[in-house]
């Protein structure tokens, strides 16, 4: 027997009601608005009723764009679009957009041929560039009624190749929801249409493209939309916003905090309609469109194998991966000596009971209220929580997974003894105050911090070859649109920089003839050293290039603009892992040099040996 659960739900006496895509849950003729209607009035019966209704939804707003009087939290997409949590929408330019021309046909697709040519275009250039990164694009086409809808479903199949058998026809109601039978055949073809709908992204999928009456309204959660084709106006009965038509094309494909783009194109009347989103401080960026313009995605960075005049096995470098030298010592910490630490003590202040009673702890880099002590009304103060407080900081930050027994001991007594011009008491509401000054926190955190390091960080002195790096079997990765270089020289297809320094650099080694091969360290290729930073932390470093010389020799090369206090310490490690690497074997020689950028442009060079023979910081 079926189990209804409407009759379950009805028999409990306490409930709470949350609604996912909720924006249009208080639409009184729907089913599931009448269901919670009728569940709350039941509990009325019984003396209560519903304890909640949660909804949540992307548009909290009416028709007329009015937001929803129960809305409590509001997230608009003009802060997710500048936030980078979504797509950014990209228009066609004004010159893109004059070339485009309703034509006077009684036929649909021929009246609309070149918003879809354009649509198609802008299309191809972003699946041929995301196809790289094993991601499929989706085009998406909306139209004015389900005929047409049909007809444009056909033009695309027959016009276009890679469009054949490939285009999906959502039918939907005019409110935006997937068209709905209730019985037999229709049903059957509906809950495969829905399937198919939501796995349209996946590579197995034989769609690209979908062509629909509307953007749909019901959580449809594709992210691969990349181009939009609009081919109607709206008005208020088509009881739609804006922000629902970009809606779907605008979830990120990729994770991470690269910027993605939804290329919106469509008639007058269509682009007016999106454009009206401004309203909410939404900036639509504009670019030009067609062929030969730059595909709307993000730049995708690859080994360049499809490029028939490079010899990718000539210009590949290999990297020896060496078992890491710098290691901490976890069970020093009990080791940890507080009386012969340096600092400087603070000063022990007297506050106003009135200050003593809220004590707000902050960090001491950002300014952020980070944990917050209240007295009670007899004002009995806690040490334990501030102490442990300090403690898990620390570990956190040092990354330490046991010894917090040991280092609170410790912490508690250095503050008791050592951090005040005087001892203190602990369990006096004017030391727990004291302590939440940022002098003392500050003094209690990077001393241990410092400490911790000087004791638990150590150097193996040696280290064995574990692994080798060939970059030619660098895995694809996509990057922020920006300003590249195209090599001849590399392994990749492009060279980008950390800033226009490193693209001059480039540049400079493209032409010396000197040089082989050479490649930007990408975090991609994951050639890194662990080193000791300035604070006494391990960190990994990542050199900024690698060249390989025509003797063979391949250099680490770091540039710097302006020089941090780290990178010392960058360039001495470098320096010992080529020792170990030449020492280690024998078939190539490694080596390293430093170029600054104010060197670079002083004294010009002309080739990589010039550098060599110039560059000569931190060689001895």
């Amino acid at each position: 027997s079926k189990v209804d659960l409407g009759m379950i739900v009805r028999d409990i006496d306490e409930l709470m009601v949350l609604n996912d895509e909720a924006h249009h849950i208080h639409d009184s003729r729907l089913a599931w608005f009448k269901s919670i209607e009728d569940i709350h009035n039941r509990l009325v019966q019984k003396g209560s009723g519903l304890s909640l209704q949660v909804d949540v939804t992307a548009t909290p707003k009416h028709n007329n764009g009015a937001i929803f009087v129960q809305t409590i939290a509001d997230y608009p997409l003009v802060e997710a679009i500048s936030q980078n949590v979504v797509k950014h929408p990209v228009l066609p330019d004004a010159p893109s957009r004059a070339k485009l021309t309703e034509r006077q046909s009684s036929k649909y697709t021929e009246k609309y041929a070149d918003y879809l040519d354009l649509g198609v275009i802008e299309w191809r250039k972003a699946y041929e560039e995301h196809q790289k990164m094993d991601k499929k694009a989706i085009l998406f086409v909306m139209t004015d009624d389900t005929k047409n809808c049909d007809d444009v479903a056909e033009y695309l199949e027959n016009r276009y190749p890679d469009l054949k058998e490939a285009v999906m026809v959502i039918h939907t109601k005019n409110n935006g929801e997937i068209s709905e039978a209730t019985t037999g055949k229709a049903k059957d073809e509906l809950v495969k249409l829905r399937k198919q709908a939501n796995e349209i992204d996946d590579m197995n999928s034989p769609y690209k493209a979908i062509v629909s009456v509307l953007m749909l309204k019901e959580g449809w959660d594709v992210r691969n939309v990349t181009t939009i084709v609009g081919l109607r106006a709206y008005s208020s009965k088509s009881n739609i916003l804006p922000e629902q038509t970009l809606g779907r094309g605008l979830r990120k494909m990729y994770p991470g905090n690269v910027e993605e783009y939804v290329s919106v194109v469509g008639t007058d009347a269509f682009m007016e309609f999106v454009e009206s989103i401004q309203a909410e401080g939404v900036e639509l960026e504009r670019k030009a469109m067609g062929e030969n313009t730059r595909p709307k995605t993000p730049l995708v960075i690859e080994v360049d194998k499809a490029n028939e005049k490079k010899n990718i096995d000539a210009l590949d470098i290999e990297l020896p991966v060496l078992t890491p030298r710098v290691y901490r010592e976890y069970k020093n910490l009990a080791e940890l000596d507080t009386g012969a630490i340096t600092f400087k003590s603070v000063i022990y202040q007297h506050f106003s009971d009135e200050a003593q009673r809220e004590i707000v702890f902050k960090d001491i880099t950002t300014g952020e209220v980070t944990h917050t002590t209240i007295l009670d009304t007899a004002g009995v103060a806690d040490y334990r929580s501030v102490v442990g407080y300090f403690a898990q900081t620390i570990m956190k930050e040092l990354r330490l997974v046991s010894g917090y027994d040991v280092l609170y001991g410790k912490i508690k007594a250095f503050i008791q003894n050592a951090l005040f011009s005087q001892t203190v008491d602990l369990n006096t509401p004017n030391t727990l105050r004291n302590l939440s000054e940022l002098a003392a926190t500050k003094t209690v955190i990077e001393t241990f911090k410092k400490a911790i390091n000087d004791l638990t960080v150590r150097d193996k002195g040696d280290a064995e070859i574990r692994d080798t790096i060939k970059l030619r079997q660098t895995r694809p990765f996509v990057v922020k649109d920006q300003s590249y270089l195209i090599p001849k020289k590399s392994v990749f297809n492009r060279i980008i920089g950390d800033s226009h320094f490193e693209l001059q650099f480039a540049s400079f080694l493209e032409n010396c003839n000197d040089v082989m091969s050479y490649a930007k360290n990408y975090l991609a290729v994951q050639f890194k050293l662990d080193y000791v930073n300035t604070n006494g932390d391990i960190s990994n470093y990542y050199p900024d290039f690698l060249v390989k010389l025509s003797d063979g020799q391949i250099i680490v090369v770091e540039t710097k603009g302006q020089e941090d206090l780290d990178v010392p310490l960058k360039i001495k490690r470098l320096h010992q892992w080529c020792e170990d690497v030449n020492k280690m074997q024998s078939d190539v020689t490694y080596g390293f040099v430093y170029v600054d950028e104010e060197g670079f442009k002083k004294y010009n060079p002309k080739s990589f040996q010039q550098i060599l023979n110039g560059f000569t910081k931190y060689k001895h």
